[in-house]
């Protein structure tokens, strides 16, 4: 059995704390995702993860840009149009993700044996 890092060092916790901040909670991943996949106006994103309030999703977009995770830009034309965007340092995101789908999948045989 793996052993978990050693975090002695108080550099190494706060780059942890850092990690989570950015990737932490329920929706920035599903986001990120999206975005990803091809969703780049805030309806589509919206509809394609289900259970998120525009609120929710308005707060960690704004959290997501300022990270530099997306980019947004918003184009004058009539109607004005908002796109998100990946940015190129938005592709940490995939060996993460793919990490935490392994994880969940793991998790998910173990449940299901209990």
């Amino acid at each position: 059995m793996k052993r978990c890092p050693p975090l002695g060092d108080p550099a190494a916790l706060r780059a942890l704390q850092d990690a989570l901040y950015v990737v932490g909670g329920k929706w920035k991943l599903p986001i990120v995702q999206s975005i990803c996949n091809g969703n780049h106006r805030f309806r589509d994103i919206e509809r394609s993860i289900p259970g998120i309030t525009t609120r929710m999703l308005s707060k960690e977009l704004k959290e997501l840009e300022m990270n530099g995770i997306i980019s947004r830009t918003v184009h004058a034309d009539i109607p004005v149009t908002v796109l998100y965007e990946p940015t190129d340092y938005s592709k940490v995101y995939g060996p993460i993700i793919m990490a935490m789908i392994e994880f969940g999948l793991v998790h998910q045989q173990k449940m299901k044996e209990r």
